[in-house]
């Protein structure tokens, strides 16, 4: 969790970063009580400002999900796990109609989603690194037979 970010991303760094952890509270790997790596261990590791990291961690905290206990650090809250695993499906849910509806106005058919969601899957990409190049060849048009 929190190995890396993309800073050339349409995401904003501090966004990219409360995503993060939103999705490793969504995803049990970060448990209620869980501290968090300081601000500054955390900008180092990332290669990003400090204040970045603060802002992402006073948003989330805002959110109820962080509390911070000064000269302690930044902790998971209790009791969020659910909210955050609901909330975080909703906004996938939310972008993945999104792009549905806009493959379909685009002529992709049902196979042609459902082998790009396939090869999604199988691959290790975290969020908002590079599409790999693997699926970004499935973007080449394929000629349509004469009738």
């Amino acid at each position: 969790m929190l190995a890396s970010i993309d800073i050339h991303s349409t995401v904003a760094v501090y966004i990219q970063i409360e995503n993060h952890i939103q999705f490793a509270i969504a995803s049990a790997k970060l448990k209620a009580g869980d501290q968090l790596p300081s601000v500054r261990e955390l900008s180092e590791r990332l290669g990003v400002n400090p204040n970045t990291v603060a802002k992402a961690y006073r948003d989330l905290e805002v959110m109820g999900l962080l509390y911070t206990r000064r000269g302690m650090g930044v902790f998971v809250n209790k009791g969020i796990e659910a909210k955050c695993r609901e909330d975080c499906r909703k906004r996938i849910i939310t972008r993945m109609h999104e792009v549905i509806a806009e493959s379909k106005a685009a002529g992709l058919t049902k196979k042609d989603v459902m082998d790009i969601v396939d090869r999604s899957i199988a691959t290790d990409a975290s969020p908002y690194a590079e599409t790999p190049a693997p699926l970004l060849a499935l973007a080449k048009t394929k000629k349509k037979a004469a009738k």
